[in-house]
């Protein structure tokens, strides 16, 4: 299969297009720069630099790649933005959705997040809606909202909902910005540690997810049937359970433990995923944490 891989360089594309190529699929990376262009090459893919935004350039580049199936990992994360990513979801994905459809791509794989739940009691599946109750959620949860309305538009389309990612190259990872928050090392007024929080050791329930094993969860689902899932670990667990474990692998002080949390920070449950056949290989934090420094 000829898969174009928008974000191809990102913390999941620079691990998911060797994947497919290993794979025996032919791939087409996206990326904004000519040091992606180096990456893409090195790695065995064909390289088109090409902005997100720029809808003719992009709508050019589908036409030329004339793929069977778009894998979307685009992000807008290096600089802790909601609103950068949000504008990602929203205009980004409206603008690869289209040039797809004019290419006639009928499908599209595309990463969304396991968080924007609507308050509910344990781990949510995928039946649960969306939350559009909450003000203080509505760039996340209207991104999103508008990020798989887009998706459904092809005929064939699986959306990714991811947990929290940890391992390289993400905020969870011994270099990335939650060490650098627990350490004290990151301006408070900075746009990351406004979205960051406090990072507390608290009863917020948070599903994670290794970037290796959301990559191979991308490959597994050019095969899957059109539709949501979640693809998150096996243990959704609260911030008292996994800040200390994660400080401890990165080497920085733990929180002090308190009581608090919002009712959809709720987790949720890979059931689906694991039915059609995704075996992740960190099936826990508990042993994807301490990976990380070994």
């Amino acid at each position: 299969m000829h898969v174009f891989v928008a974000g191809a360089t990102g913390a999941v594309g620079g691990l998911l297009v060797p994947l497919l190529i290993d794979s025996g699929h032919q791939v087409t990376g996206m990326t904004r720069t000519e040091t992606g262009l180096g990456r893409l090459r090195a790695q065995g893919a064909t390289p088109i630099q090409v902005d997100a935004f720029d809808a003719d350039g992009l709508r050019n580049a589908l036409a030329s790649a004339a793929p069977d199936a778009v894998i979307h990992q685009l992000t807008a994360l290096a600089a802790g933005s909601s609103a950068d990513n949000g504008q990602i979801r929203r205009e980004g994905t409206r603008n690869l959705v289209d040039a797809a459809k004019n290419a006639g791509v009928k499908r599209i794989i595309a990463q969304s997040v396991a968080w924007a739940y609507e308050p509910g009691a344990g781990p949510a599946d995928e039946t649960a809606q969306l939350d559009h109750t909450d003000p203080a959620r509505a760039t996340l949860v209207g991104g999103v909202h508008a990020l798989e309305e887009a998706v459904a538009e092809l005929q064939e389309h699986v959306v990714l909902r991811y947990g929290t990612f940890y391992g390289p190259r993400t905020w969870y990872s011994p270099d990335g910005l939650v060490a650098d928050k627990l350490a004290g090392r990151l301006p408070a007024e900075s746009p990351a540690a406004k979205l960051l929080g406090g990072l507390r050791a608290d009863d917020a329930v948070t599903s994670f997810v290794h970037v290796a094993d959301a990559a191979r969860a991308a490959v597994d689902a050019l095969d899957w049937p059109s539709g949501v899932v979640n693809i998150v670990d096996d243990e959704p667990a609260p911030g008292r359970d996994w800040l200390p474990v994660l400080a401890d692998a990165l080497a920085v002080p733990v929180p002090p433990a308190e009581a608090s949390g919002a009712r959809w920070q709720r987790g949720a449950r890979n059931t689906r995923a694991r039915s059609l056949g995704w075996q992740p290989r960190y099936p826990t934090w508990r042993t994807g944490f301490p990976a990380m420094s070994s």
